[in-house]
């Protein structure tokens, strides 16, 4: 069954999309099949891997509007052992739509319950805002990655994006967990950086990943010509990153599963009555 991650930040331009794609591509690039679901009404994820979105009929408004439409039948394959789900800009008046909605906040859930058992991993693009589309994704997801630029307004809107992480924690999602956060557009030379850095670590311990993504002109790049940053430049050092991250969220679920196989053991062998001599 599919692992959901949802890339959420409700701060515009941290490098939420980039790191949406990037993400995927490298998981897909190392054999798992993944589907990227694009939740922002502007489409990015979608036009940044060269889908027309905007002349699409049916796109993620559809599914989440209409629970008669099956997400299998807006996919598309993209790339090998990667699909996308499509936005664009209809899906902006989408949330008006859901408010009258009986369980409106479980609408994605229960769309992407059909396809779980069809890939390995499922990266929402969440919009840049903490809005009903947001609750949604986080209420679908496993886990979240909060990609965070470094610098001083963005630290100050991580404290409200934990603070919804709880109350959708506490309310919809009790199994909710923060996969980490990832640090972008650094300049580890600049000292604002390193403080940035010092303080995130300080104030979330443990929760900062070890994967660093640079500012580069190459991400700017990328999705002009419609691919991601491990298409159009294989070895540079923002393609290393986002296989790091991969690799990360690999492990990550690795030791999950494991953990999980022990505790079934366990509990099987509680459950077994004892054998009399």
């Amino acid at each position: 069954m599919a692992h959901v991650i949802a890339v959420t930040n409700q701060k515009g331009g941290v490098g939420k999309t980039t790191t949406a794609i990037n993400l995927g591509a490298a998981l897909a690039e190392l054999g798992h099949y993944t589907l990227l679901g694009d939740l922002d009404p502007q489409g990015g994820l979608s036009l940044g891997l060269g889908l027309a979105a905007h002349d699409l009929d049916l796109t993620i408004y559809n599914i989440l509007t209409d629970t008669r439409i099956p997400i299998a039948g807006i996919t598309h394959h993209i790339r090998p052992h990667l699909d996308l789900l499509p936005s664009n800009i209809d899906l902006a008046v989408a949330e008006f739509q859901l408010i009258a909605q009986m369980g409106r906040e479980y609408i994605l859930r229960e769309a992407l319950a059909n396809v779980r058992n069809t890939y390995e991993y499922i990266v929402l693009d969440c919009p840049p805002s903490l809005n009903l589309l947001t609750v949604n994704a986080l209420t679908a997801a496993d886990a979240i990655i909060v990609p965070l630029q470094v610098e001083y307004f963005a630290m100050r809107g991580l404290e409200q994006l934990m603070d919804v992480f709880s109350r959708v924690r506490r309310r919809l999602n009790p199994q909710l967990e923060i996969l980490g956060i990832v640090a972008t557009m650094v300049d580890v030379r600049r000292t604002n950086d390193q403080q940035i850095l010092q303080e995130v670590t300080h104030a979330y311990p443990g929760l900062l990943l070890d994967v660093y993504i640079k500012e580069s002109i190459k991400f700017a790049d990328a999705p002009r010509h419609q691919r991601s940053i491990l298409e159009l430049d294989p070895k540079h050092e923002g393609a290393r990153a986002y296989r790091k991250l991969a690799k990360l969220v690999l492990l990550h679920y690795d030791e999950w599963s494991h953990a999980a196989e022990l505790q079934e053991r366990a509990y099987a062998e509680i459950a077994e009555p004892e054998t009399k001599l």
